[in-house]
């Protein structure tokens, strides 16, 4: 395809888009008053999950070149210059490294201990909004029943009305009932993939820590029996 006929082909898809947008904004027009809460639980859930998503990827870092930066500045400096290392990282590898490390005086059971304590309060902070994300992804479909129910409601106070049935007194609530269904449900799938990405995350970063952890403790051992941190125990 040349360049010329790539530029030609542009505004087509840019009315094709527009069309979509204000096709979209008809059907949630139609959909009456409970498009509100599915799309607030939307917007509030996405808000959630790009939070977190934010705050994950900072968190995420090179694990297996921080432990060995930690080993080396246990090598080198000791104690103090690991911790100064733990000092300048983010993320809650470093964190835990660090609440070990300030503990590595009174023994490797307090080593052990600390890692486990500060372990569970970084994980607490990994899954915050979880909650609240998992409520909306619930929230969103249950509008559209209601949504549902409402309309369903609606087409047979119009037949009672009329005493009569005909599709033209019926489909008004049909619609309504149909459009916050399918919307609702969409919400939910879009968010449950966040959800279950940002789950994922978690738990890898999860495993690196507590892999990580392991480490620092058999390094801690080999420094205090006086052998290299770089090697391991027969």
């Amino acid at each position: 395809m040349t360049l010329y006929s790539l530029l030609l082909t542009l505004p087509q898809e840019a009315a094709t888009d527009v069309s979509m947008v204000n096709a979209l904004v008809q059907r949630f027009n139609e959909g009456g008053d409970y498009m509100w809460p599915v799309l607030i639980s939307l917007i509030i859930g996405l808000a959630i999950a790009f939070e977190r998503i934010i705050t994950l990827n900072r968190a995420d870092i090179n694990t297996r070149k921080f432990i060995v930066s930690v080993k080396g500045a246990l090598e080198e400096g000791g104690i103090s210059s690991a911790e100064e290392v733990c000092a300048n990282t983010r993320g809650p590898v470093a964190s835990v490294f660090q609440a070990g490390l300030l503990r590595h005086d009174e023994g490797i059971e307090a080593v052990e201990k600390a890692i486990v304590s500060y372990g569970s309060i970084e994980m607490s902070f990994l899954e915050r909004g979880l909650v609240w994300l998992s409520l909306f992804i619930s929230m969103a479909p249950m509008f559209g029943f209601l949504g549902t129910v409402v309309g369903m409601v609606e087409a047979f106070d119009a037949i009672e009305a009329a005493g009569d049935i005909s599709p033209s007194l019926v489909a008004g609530g049909i619609k309504v009932a149909l459009l916050t269904t399918v919307f609702g449900l969409i919400t939910a799938l879009i968010l449950q993939f966040f959800y279950n990405y940002v789950v994922s995350k978690i738990d890898r970063i999860v495993i690196d820590m507590e892999e990580a952890s392991i480490e620092l403790i058999d390094s801690l051992i080999l420094l205090r029996a006086g052998s290299p941190v770089g090697e391991k125990k027969d």
